[in-house]
């Protein structure tokens, strides 16, 4: 099964390009993550980031433009594909929003090199790092069975963001060392929701993209 493979109708090259933006979205948070948690210079990597989420942002506008286009060409035989596709790259950039609100913690001054926590940190962005890349893969060919398989183990790592938030946001540690935790876990969090939507919206039905269950695809 696959949601992009797509030559009979003509998306396969805005299947192509959507995937380029999501490529965009984790070279964007990779650098972010790297000034927050790997003592990269913020300014070093400031302007290619916002660089990049202006590609990601005019992307998005621009296949927004195609889809429409495809469907005064070809009509409403793949409304349903059209739609999902444009589901699919407001995730993606929700995504590169993300990042590029986690270069805004560091160039506030925020940095955790060397903090006694920085190896759980730099473990849980190398997953989500990680998982880019398979969404990718997964985006290109999948089936329900490895997309509901990615979708439980995004939805296990979710959680247990969203506990490090809880105990951040109840913490009797220093405001300096607790808020600037809760926030990154936030904005993970987010990322890894939407990421797990793009996966669910290759195999969902159209109607039910957005609705399963302890969902959190807000960017």
């Amino acid at each position: 099964m696959s949601f992009f493979k797509k030559s009979e109708n003509g998306l396969e090259v805005i299947a192509h390009r959507t995937i380029v933006m999501l490529a965009d979205a984790r070279h964007s948070f990779d650098l972010a993550s790297a000034a927050v948690l790997s003592g990269a210079d913020p300014e070093s990597v400031a302007q290619d980031i916002r660089t990049t989420d202006e590609h990601i942002n005019q992307a998005e506008q621009t296949l927004r433009g195609d889809l429409v286009t495809h469907v005064a060409v070809h009509g409403p035989t793949d409304i349903g594909s059209v739609l999902s596709y444009t589901l699919l790259i407001k995730k993606i950039e929700r995504i590169g929003d993300q990042a590029k609100n986690i270069l805004d913690l560091a160039e506030e001054g925020v940095s955790l090199v060397g903090e006694d926590d920085i190896s759980e940190l730099i473990e849980v962005r190398r997953v989500i790092s990680l998982m880019f890349a398979e969404v990718a893969d997964l985006m290109a060919e999948t089936t329900k069975e490895e997309a509901q398989d990615f979708y439980k183990r995004a939805t296990e790592l979710r959680y247990q963001i969203e506990s490090k938030i809880r105990y951040y946001m109840h913490s009797e540690e220093p405001g300096h060392y607790a808020v600037p935790r809760a926030v990154l876990y936030r904005y993970w969090k987010r990322i890894v929701s939407n990421l797990a939507g793009v996966v669910t919206g290759v195999v969902e039905p159209l109607q039910k993209q957005g609705y399963s269950d302890d969902a959190d695809l807000d960017g």
